[in-house]
């Protein structure tokens, strides 16, 4: 979802340090919510991906319906599902908390990672997994913070190790970039380089609702660590009744520990303002 200037380093920096204090705080909500991991593992190496920004629940006829998102999820048999515009004892959306409502809907384990304090709860990102889960992280991406003038919102990325369908870690991030200022989605897309493109010891796979078309700076940016799990025709993502402009993704590296064997846009109009994105791996690595 969209929410409702050149960026100023200091107050960047200090905005960065006041994110990461909400993450640190919070970080035991994040390693807690969703129990124990989920029994059931994938056959084989391959590997089935979500991406899906759920609009804190909102779906397009403005009902907030969280077991219909979790019919839609369990409907693609996901292994991994990233998912953007998370509640958390939110007032807007009744206080649920949305994290752990999906995980008990789905039969999946989560994990929630925080981004910012709202109407008396949390919102962010998260992850869900029938994966067995190894580690949890929360990186707060640098944002300008909001003004009288411009409505911005904090920033950030969860990444879950996890044991892979091949018995080895792997790396699944889930993010979500500024709305509204292009600098910012530019400079988290160098961070998320700087974060998790270092090296190709931990296969790694990356989604998240990137708020840019496949042509722009920030996906760009990407591109020179990652690969893009788009098809041919960059199908679009949003708005999700009509939709007209790819910004939701999966990403993955190196290319060379998967093989792409099938991705899409679902053709989800009603439970969010987004469509969710879904991509099928090989798992290629000895």
């Amino acid at each position: 979802m969209t929410q409702n200037q050149e960026r100023n380093p200091k107050r960047g920096r200090l905005c960065l340090l006041r994110s990461w204090r909400i993450a640190a705080i919070t970080f035991l909500i994040v390693v807690c919510v969703g129990g124990a991991n989920a029994q059931a593992e994938p056959e084989g190496t391959r590997l089935r991906v979500l991406c899906y920004n759920i609009h804190y629940g909102q779906g397009t006829d403005g009902n907030y319906d969280v077991p219909r998102l979790a019919r839609v999820i369990a409907a693609v048999k996901p292994d991994l599902v990233a998912l953007q515009e998370i509640d958390v004892g939110v007032r807007r959306s009744g206080r649920v908390h949305q994290a752990r409502r999906l995980a008990e809907l789905t039969g999946m384990a989560v994990r929630f990672g925080p981004t910012q304090h709202y109407e008396g709860g949390l919102f962010g990102n998260a992850v869900l997994t029938r994966l067995p889960i190894l580690d949890v992280a929360i990186h707060p991406l640098p944002y300008t913070e909001a003004t009288a003038e411009q409505v911005t919102y904090p920033r950030g990325a969860i990444a879950v190790t996890v044991r892979a369908p091949d018995n080895q870690p792997l790396r699944f991030v889930s993010t979500h970039f500024q709305h509204n200022v292009a600098e910012d989605r530019l400079a988290e897309a160098a961070e998320i380089n700087r974060l998790f493109a270092s090296d190709d010891a931990i296969p790694t796979i990356l989604a998240g609702d990137i708020n840019a078309p496949p042509d722009s700076p920030p996906v760009n940016e990407l591109l020179q660590h990652w690969t893009n799990a788009i098809d041919d025709t960059a199908s679009p993502s949003v708005p999700a009744g009509k939709p007209n402009a790819r910004i939701d993704y999966i990403f993955y590296r190196p290319a060379s520990a998967f093989e792409l064997l099938n991705t899409q846009v679902i053709a989800e109009p009603v439970a969010s303002d987004h469509r969710p994105v879904f991509a099928e791996f090989e798992m290629l690595r000895k």
